[in-house]
């Protein structure tokens, strides 16, 4: 037997034995051959396995270690074991025979010199260190994805997040306001003690009464959660109803279930054959397929009846602002398993697809691209009758004329078609009433007497009478908030820029009316060494939110943008905000000014009024009701020579690179439009050439018809010249 041992262990692969080696009776005369002198007798082993070597040969060393145990480490490992296995035999009376892979692997793997040691025993210590070395590698895994989650809550979009690394806070000033419990419990992680006023007014009315919220509040006042809380509250209920609903129809369908087993069903005709195999085999083909898919279709709408339909649904004006009221919602959510899903436009549709194949309860998007899903039939977005609570973010933005038209659509889809009398209603905004021209509001009240907030809810569909809460000022703004103003030309807004970025560092947030000049004044102070982000609506929207994030992550940074950031951001620890060129309306003042000086904590805003803006300056002040002018900011006119000789040089050396930009631009375009005709490139066509000025100077005015009469025409004679060759 040694020698069979070694044998098996020099061999690919080795022989466990589990039961013992029996005679088998051979008949005599095969000894008397002359080669089977010294065989003495045959015997045959029935109860075996098959292993590799060199797991035979850890297994040994296993094994050996295994040994060396005290016996009551053995035991206190035996008595959870016994434990187990007497669930499992309860839990799975009528499947003896399958066995867990993990205990076949710990079989095989056991060395040949422990053959007659094998117990059951035994296997249960390998599956067991198998399944103690599983849970290590699952604990390294969440502890890696939990690194991951920590790097990701330094995120711009989840600030409230930062309050759930230190205790617990007081929660009970909450509890009078109807919140649920697992809410509570999110609440006093992140550190929220107390409600905002706006809160406190809002969630009771909202979450006791289901009444249609209008509420207006100053920047930064917490108006997410005001609309985020109700909405779990709402699916945590929907939940409950239907769990009491799957009981009676788990009872009922037992019911159907044992009749179906004796009495024969609908379908089958009085002579025992079914009609439907009948009607079967006269129907072509086609028609049986036809029948198969509405089957499917069918028991796809019986177990979608118990899968959670669209509970509430969020529209937000802006990809960034729809980002951040997800992982807020997340957040106060996180011991509820509401499920969120954000439908924004700028990414891929397909992972939004099958992220909404999920059935997320709560969906939040913009309207663009909402729109498109709607319209491409998606199955989670068809049946929006169930939808419980409907929220308009800067509702103010959303009704304008000729901003939304997809919202329009919506609106109305949700008003006729798809209307569901018991929804809940949520529109909030920091200006309401200061959106319009005193003029205008005049001429409106004067036709139809009525207030923007009424024409506002008639578009919603706000029919009721909802709860009206207004905690906004006269003039608008935070009283945190400093306003400031600086009279120049249009050619010293980037001195008076660059003075401010350089004596006033900090987080800083630079505001424009076109892309244009966002885009010239990154170009700038990237040559000023100011390492500016830039953020507009013409960028990729992975490389937006990459520049929120590293402006939320730098103390002193620059943030270049349009209005696209100027509604909804909570950016942590904004300090400065800078109007580069003034806003056109009172409304768009507020919200860009409403980046800084939030939650109680002091902000700067900065106008920068040149002679285009005086006009628009007058309007915000007669329209916010600002009696007196804004105080002018202090300058230190001694700097100023040393930061005009600066910038007029990066102005010179920026001018120079754009040309160059356009140069290397048209040429590419040139000499790509010349390889598709198969021709050859003129000099006079390139821009950097001997004669460049010219065409410079042509490129400038729009050159590039010409350019292209030009290609075109020497496309025609080579091909007229070929022709007149061949014949």
């Amino acid at each position: 037997m040694k020698l069979k041992k070694s044998r098996l262990i020099s061999s690919k692969r080795g022989v466990v034995v589990k039961g013992q080696w029996k005679a088998v009776n051979v008949d005599p005369s095969v000894f008397c051959d002359e080669g089977l002198d010294g065989l003495v007798c045959f015997e045959e082993l029935t109860d075996y396995s098959l292993v590799e070597p060199e797991k035979a040969m850890t297994a040994q060393t296993t094994g050996r270690g295994k040994n060396k145990r005290k016996a009551s480490e053995r035991e206190a490992e035996e008595k959870p074991a016994r434990k187990k296995k007497k669930r499992q035999k309860k839990s799975k009376p009528e499947e003896p025979q399958d066995v867990p892979d993990e205990t076949l692997e710990a079989e095989d793997e056991i060395s040949p010199d422990q053959c007659p040691d094998v117990t059951p025993e035994t296997q249960h210590k390998t599956s067991k260190k198998k399944k103690k070395q599983q849970q290590r590698k699952k604990k390294k895994k969440t502890d890696e994805a939990g690194a991951e989650s920590q790097k990701k809550s330094k995120n711009w979009s989840r600030p409230a997040l930062v309050g759930s690394e230190g205790p617990s806070a007081d929660v009970s000033a909450w509890k009078d306001l109807f919140v649920p419990e697992p809410v509570l419990k999110a609440l006093s992680v992140l550190g929220f003690s107390a409600p905002t006023p706006i809160q406190a007014l809002a969630l009771p009315p909202a979450v006791r009464d289901r009444l249609d919220i209008v509420g207006a509040a100053e920047t930064g006042s917490g108006k997410t959660l005001c609309f985020g809380i109700p909405m779990i509250h709402t699916v945590l209920e929907w939940r409950k109803a239907s769990e009491g609903e799957r009981k009676t129809d788990g009872a009922e369908d037992t019911e159907v279930c044992v009749e179906s087993l004796y009495l024969p069903t609908v379908s089958e005709t009085t002579d025992g054959s079914p009609a439907e195999e009948t009607s079967r085999d006269t129907e072509p083909p086609q028609e049986e397929e036809e029948e198969e898919t509405d089957d499917v279709t069918a028991r796809q709408t019986q177990t979608d009846t118990h899968k959670p339909p669209l509970l509430g649904l969020v529209l937000t004006p802006t990809r960034e602002l729809a980002v951040q009221v997800k992982h807020h919602i997340d957040a106060v959510a996180r011991f509820t398993g509401v499920k969120t899903a954000i439908v924004v436009g700028g990414m891929a549709p397909q992972k939004q697809q099958r992220v909404l194949m999920h059935r997320p309860e709560i969906v939040i998007g913009t309207p663009g691209r909402l729109w498109e899903m709607i319209r491409e039939k998606h199955p989670h977005l068809q049946n929006l009758r169930q939808l419980r609570c409907l929220v308009i973010d800067e509702a103010d933005r959303m009704v304008e004329k000729g901003h939304f038209a997809e919202l329009e659509n919506l609106l109305e889809m949700l008003n006729t078609s798809q209307f569901n009398p018991n929804r809940q209603t949520f529109v909030f905004s920091a200006t309401l009433e200061h959106s319009l021209p005193a003029r205008l509001q005049q001429k409106k009240r004067k036709r139809t007497e009525r207030s923007r907030l009424q024409l506002l809810m008639e578009k919603v569909g706000i029919k009721d009478k909802p709860k009206v809460i207004d905690l906004t000022r006269k003039q608008a703004t935070v009283e945190t908030l400093t306003e400031t103003r600086i009279n120049c030309t249009k050619e010293e807004k980037d001195l008076f820029l660059y003075y401010f970025l350089l004596q006033y560092p900090g987080r800083s947030m630079v505001f424009a009316n076109s892309i244009d000049c966002i885009k010239r004044l990154s170009a700038l102070l990237l040559i000023l060494d100011c390492a500016p982000l830039p953020l507009h609506a013409n960028m990729h929207q992975k490389q937006r939110l990459k520049n929120l994030e590293r402006f939320a992550e730098k103390d002193s940074c620059v943030l270049l943008t349009t209005d696209v950031a100027a509604r909804g951001l909570d950016i942590p620890n904004v300090q400065h905000v800078i109007h580069y060129q003034v806003p056109r309306t009172s409304e768009t003042y507020v919200h860009r000014s409403g980046r800084t000086a939030r939650a109680a904590r002091e902000g700067l805003s900065l106008l920068l009024i040149g002679p285009d803006d005086l006009m628009n300056y007058k309007k915000i002040c007669r329209t916010l009701q600002k009696s007196e002018e804004l105080p002018v900011f202090p300058v230190q006119s001694h700097c100023m020579s040393a930061i005009k000789e600066r910038v007029t040089l990066a102005r010179k050396i920026e001018k120079i690179e754009y040309f160059h930009s356009r140069e290397k631009q048209h040429n590419s375009w040139v000499r790509q439009a010349s390889e598709a005709l198969e021709i050859d490139v003129d000099d006079d066509l390139l821009l950097g050439t001997s004669s460049a000025p010219r065409h410079r100077a042509v490129f400038g005015a729009g050159a590039l018809p010409h350019v292209l009469c030009s290609v075109f025409q020497e496309a025609v004679r080579t091909r007229t010249r070929s022709e007149s060759s061949r014949g």
